[in-house]
């Protein structure tokens, strides 16, 4: 069995302490709320609101909300989510996105954010 600060080795399998897994978005995350975006002609985002100015939103780690089932609104999909993410259509995130006519910005609950993340990256 060998042993250093991040890993562990158990018969033959390497382990990584969980408290040293970092996610690449973590420095830019902190303090900024995740929030769903309506836009006039671009359609639906999810993301970390890093700032806004007037209709201007810059998000980081955003998806593309193209298309959801089993939320009737944006509103309830803010609140509790998906109840079918299956059908859902998001694509991967990008780093960060400016949003130039945003009219509509929603918190997101923690129980809405979960399921917006576990939806899995729509592609073709």
């Amino acid at each position: 069995m060998g042993l250093d600060s991040e890993k562990l080795m158990v018969n033959g399998v390497e382990y990584v302490r969980a408290d040293s897994v970092k996610n690449s978005h973590s420095e830019k995350l902190d303090g900024m709320e995740f929030v769903i975006v309506r836009t006039y002609s671009a359609g639906v985002f999810a993301g970390y609101l890093k700032d806004r100015n007037g209709k201007e939103v810059n998000l980081v780690n955003a998806r593309r909300l193209w298309y959801w089932d089993g939320a009737a609104s944006l509103s309830q999909l803010a609140q509790d989510g998906v109840s079918k993410p299956g059908n859902c259509k998001f694509p991967a995130s990008v780093d960060k996105i400016l949003l130039t006519e945003a009219i509509e910005i929603l918190t997101v609950s923690e129980k809405a954010k979960k399921s917006i993340d576990g939806v899995k990256v729509w592609a073709q």
